[in-house]
């Protein structure tokens, strides 16, 4: 194809993505009806399965309805929501979450009180991720509906109850308190379409003699005319086309990472890369092939039996406190959930510890020390820890698969590959950010070298799951 008509290729793509996004804005009441319908999907696998009895051993997906909503929800749900980030911005929270949506709906009925300062502290998303993974995996939210029902049914609640009490239609609770929220933010980071807002056509607009549309309600509360990223967006089109200057656009998935990202220091957002994406993360997907967690585990019993002390070994806690399913066998006593939490918080902190050293050698490499540097530098690690996130996930889509006998050969192949390519991504970000603090290719190969090491930190934690030693 030549020059010209890759041109007209590339106009004619750009005006189907401005006429999607005008679409959206034009349709919103299509949207809301598709919304419900999630919701009657999402209550369907989360809410019934915890009603009915547990499935017997020799259970199938296809047979048994808690099985099936399991594989539907954990196995194909969450994972490739994590996908649709990296590949269409937020478009699912602003089209399809179910949470979004019923908080969105009872911010249309609600007190309307203005915001308290606790709401509005930027750490919520990281204490949301990490303390309802670490309970997670404390009551086994994965493998039983109730857990399931309780983590999120608690967290549509609260979704609930905080727009009703302060939403104003808004999504508050999506803004501040979700506990993917920043995650989602984070890998939105990475994809490829976004709201774009030319400044130049806005304040053409805002001439006097200009006709004036009504303003846009942003539920995720996003100031549009200084938008500049879609970590924010939720890309419900409802500002598409507001004041000529909005549209859906595309745009290089290295872009935000790279020109917008070091704009203003978030040192929550590095937390979340480092120690929750990276770290806690990491630390809920190994602990139950752990030789080191069985190995604490076993000297902590022995020196609890020879002091007699027997409470803490026997698995009396409900399971609503920690995984206690003896008709199953399987169960987990006081000393269990104690080993697992301190087995989680010690993968935090020895894999965020050394990603930082790595980050703090990258951004020494420039000079001077500045902090903003660092949280710059922190982002490029992004694609490895969605990757990581992702491939942790869809484990457990592999093993259900597996249970019924379903031969998955090259997996293997394409967790390599995910990782590799994600390694190789986070890599090529380190080198075009540290283009922006230096013009010495020295010192740029240094930054990009110790940013390697903390990528390759990243890469071995998540390789050590599925290829042990």
């Amino acid at each position: 194809m030549n020059v010209q008509g890759k041109a007209v290729e590339s106009a004619l793509i750009d005006r189907w993505l401005k006429s999607t996004g005008d679409w959206l804005m034009r349709h919103h009441a299509i949207v809301r009806r598709l919304q419900w319908g999630v919701v009657l999907v999402y209550v369907a696998l989360v809410a019934v399965p915890a009603f009915v009895s547990l499935p017997p051993r020799q259970a199938h997906i296809w047979t048994n309805l808690t099985l099936f909503a399991q594989f539907a929800f954990w196995g194909l749900w969450w994972p490739f929501v994590l996908v649709s980030m990296v590949l269409v911005g937020r478009l699912w929270c602003g089209l399809l979450c179910p949470e979004g949506a019923l908080s969105e709906f009872a911010s249309d009925r609600g007190k309307g009180f203005a915001l308290p300062r606790w709401l509005t502290w930027g750490g919520w998303p990281f204490v949301a991720f990490a303390l309802t993974t670490i309970y997670g995996q404390m009551v086994s939210v994965y493998q039983y509906p109730g857990p399931a029902l309780l983590i999120l049914g608690g967290s549509t609640a609260g979704a609930i109850l905080v727009g009703y009490l302060y939403g104003r239609s808004k999504r508050v609770w999506c803004r501040y308190l979700c506990p993917v929220t920043g995650v989602f933010g984070l890998l939105a980071k990475l994809a490829p379409l976004h709201f774009r807002v030319d400044q130049k056509s806005w304040r053409e607009w805002e001439k006097p003699a200009d006709h004036h549309r009504p303003a846009v309600n942003c539920a995720p509360l996003v100031p549009i005319r200084t938008m500049k990223g879609a970590s924010d967006c939720h890309m419900c089109g409802r500002c598409s086309g507001f004041r000529g200057a909005v549209a859906l656009s595309r745009r290089s998935p290295m872009h935000e990472i790279v020109h917008v990202a070091g704009l203003t220091a978030k040192p929550w957002e590095t937390a979340l890369i480092i120690f929750g994406m990276m770290g806690i993360a990491a630390g809920a997907f190994h602990w139950t092939s752990s030789e080191l967690y069985i190995l604490v585990k076993q000297t902590l019993a022995e020196s609890l039996v020879a002091h007699g002390w027997l409470w803490p070994l026997e698995p009396h806690l409900p399971w609503w406190m920690l995984t206690n399913y003896p008709e199953l066998n399987d169960s987990l006593s006081p000393l269990d959930g104690i080993v697992l939490v301190g087995y989680i918080l010690a993968a935090c902190m020895v894999i965020g510890g050394a990603i930082s050293l790595c980050l703090a050698l990258a951004t020494g490499s420039f000079g001077s020390w500045k902090s903003q540097r660092f949280h710059h530098l922190a982002q490029t690690l992004i694609p490895v820890a969605g990757c990581g996130v992702f491939l942790g996930l869809s484990a457990l889509t592999v093993n259900m698969l597996r249970a019924e006998g379903v031969e998955l050969d090259f997996v293997a192949w394409l967790r390599a590959g995910l990782l590799a390519g994600a390694f190789g991504w986070s890599i090529w970000l380190a080198w075009r950010v540290s283009e922006l603090y230096t013009p010495s290719l020295f010192r740029r190969a240094m930054a990009t070298g110790a940013t390697a090491g903390a990528a390759s930190i990243g890469i071995l934690s998540w390789a050590l799951l599925f290829w042990p030693l």
